[in-house]
């Protein structure tokens, strides 16, 4: 046996509440050493010397370097103590904070026993309810409909459906949004991401000067009210994006820093190398000089962003906030963040754009989720560039899986591209197979699937401003067979099996197969290299693409309801 592979974390997405007396734990061990079992002896921290309970784990996740073994345990008592016993090659080990030992003394376990002294209610993350079967869209504002024909037009200069550049601007709207409310809620939408609609100069308004006002080019307060409240009214939320780690130029505060340097009592609200501004001599995003980085750690610059935040929530009920580059700002900002918002509504969702593994930032004090681009990267892999077979898709999303507790995975935002990336289509060589059975995989995954605006129709694009092209209207009428898949696994996300259900990841030969189970079993089989192969339903076929007299011809996914065993 590896012991050296073996590991396991208290109070970490190893070991962590699911409530006030449920307990998930997990064993990290070699895929190369067969157990005959591995089993959490656990009890009452006070009396454990005397009584122990048993749990056996199970293999629930295999990644590209290690197996995961999983109990879920009700407890009795919410003073947690544990210990793990090991039966490998005809031998039994234990497992505790001393490491691996060939028999275990409970009498001295309050030295060396694994715990969880406590499980407060405060530690414990709760999921935001309806995430669990929501559908999301992302759009571009700029580029989803104009719908205010009365407005000044006099700032549009990209004809629609033209190929943008950098700074075009189209004339897409809020009122555009309102006016398709009925044919988002249709594909089966219930949560719209809008990118920045307050007032900046650029088209993408991710350089803000004013965070209390809708910018003019989409509208004003009332128009957005309006939205909301039709959009509440048809089952879908409205979750708006925060830019908080950087402004625009233009803020009011910054250009008196320009003007005055140090002698301005907002000289702290950036960060400037220097007395004054000159040249570029203070932090900003990126290489956007006319965004300058925000001082988060300033209790001014907290409290005028929070209270922003505040406003749009109070004032026109919004249902949550995605964080622009979220990873750069400090973890002590998140954490007031989070608490004021959530004292304000409870369920407002708060999802972070972090592209990288964000665990820091996803321990219930900060984020609710966030936007999974590793879940992106790994359908790229798999399904656009072959660099993942069947199982090493399923190991990576496996890998991925582990990163987290189950709260979180079931918050995260799943998409195949956004405003910040490619289309996912133009870079599958425009397949519609193959985006069909990716968006398969992303609706069928724990958590909440996001679809970028124009992927039913489906919008081409390249990198940005490529990916920002203006929504192609003519086939509203006639959805395509992407927008009629989209509705359908829309209806699916309402399930059990999806809403509530355990996830498990697998190959069978060059099939990926995902699995969601709860009383019942849903199986998302894909196939993603050419050719044919027969396929034999196992169940009630739910939803098939290119499935055809029981063989999957190229890319395709079968799903079907197995049984009603939840251990299948």
């Amino acid at each position: 046996m590896n012991f050296k592979a073996i590991l396991h974390l208290e109070d970490s997405v190893y070991c962590y509440a699911l409530d006030e007396r449920t307990v998930r734990v997990m064993l990290r061990v070699d895929p190369e050493d067969v157990f005959e079992k591995i089993t959490l002896v656990y009890g009452n921290k006070y009396d454990y010397y005397l009584v122990q309970e048993s749990e056996e784990m199970r293999r629930t996740f295999s990644c590209s370097s290690f197996d995961y073994y999983t109990a879920t345990v009700r407890l009795k008592d919410v003073r947690f103590v544990y210990v793990f016993r090991l039966e490998c090659g005809g031998k039994t080990y234990y497992f505790s904070e001393d490491g691996v030992s060939e028999g275990y003394d409970f009498s001295l376990a309050y030295y060396n026993s694994f715990q969880l002294p406590f499980l407060n209610r405060a530690d414990i993350l709760p999921v935001v309810p309806w995430l669990k079967s929501a559908v999301f869209y992302e759009i571009f504002v700029d580029r989803f409909r104009m719908g205010d024909g009365g407005k000044d037009t006099s700032y549009i200069d990209l004809p629609w459906g033209e190929i943008p550049k950098p700074k075009s601007f189209a004339g897409g709207d809020l009122a555009g949004i309102l006016q398709k409310l009925d044919y988002l809620q249709n594909l089966g939408v219930t949560a719209l991401y809008l990118t920045p609609i307050f007032t900046s100069v650029s088209n993408h308004k991710y350089d803000i000067s004013n965070y209390y006002e809708i910018d003019p080019h989409f509208g004003d307060k009332e128009t957005f009210r309006t939205l909301v409240r039709e959009a509440h009214a048809r089952g879908i939320r409205i979750v708006l994006d925060a830019v908080f780690n950087h402004c625009s130029e233009r803020l009011p505060e910054f250009q008196d820093v320009v003007k005055r340097g140090r002698e301005s009592p907002y000289f702290d609200w950036f960060l400037v190398h220097g007395d004054k501004i000159e040249g570029d001599n203070y932090e900003y995003f990126g290489v956007c000089r006319y965004m300058p980085k925000l001082n988060t750690s300033n209790r001014e610059v907290r409290r005028y962003l929070i209270d922003a935040a505040l406003y749009w929530i109070r004032e026109f009920d919004i249902d949550g906030w995605r964080l622009d580059v979220a990873d750069e700002v400090s973890h002590d900002f998140w954490r007031h963040f989070r608490e004021a918002v959530k004292e304000q509504k409870e369920d407002c969702v708060i999802l972070g754009e972090n592209w990288h593994d964000s665990y820091p930032f996803l321990r219930g004090d900060q984020f609710d989720g966030i936007m999974n681009y590793a879940v992106t990267k790994a359908c790229l892999d798999y399904f656009e560039n072959g660099t993942l077979d069947a199982e090493g898709f399923a190991r990576r999303l496996a890998g991925l899986y582990v990163r987290n507790t189950e709260q979180v995975n079931r918050m995260m935002l799943n998409l195949l591209d956004s405003h910040d990336t490619h289309r996912f289509y133009t870079l599958a060589g425009k397949d519609e197979d193959k985006l069909i059975s990716a968006l398969a995989v992303i609706f069928l995954h724990t958590g909440a699937p996001c679809v970028y605006y124009g992927t039913e129709v489906p919008l081409e694009g390249g990198y940005d401003p490529d990916c920002r092209r203006c929504m192609d209207w003519r086939t509203e009428e006639s959805p395509t067979e992407i927008g009629k898949v989209i509705r359908a696994l829309s209806r699916l996300r309402a399930r059990e099996e999806v809403a509530e259900g355990d996830i498990r990841f697998g190959a069978e030969g060059e099939l990926f197969v995902l699995e969601r189970r709860s009383k019942a079993r849903l199986r998302l089989t894909v196939r993603s290299a050419e050719g044919r192969m027969p396929y034999v339903p196992q169940g009630e076929v739910l939803l098939s693409h290119n499935f055809e007299g029981g063989s999957l011809s190229g890319t395709g996914f079968v799903i079907e309801k197995i049984g009603e065993d939840r251990d299948g």
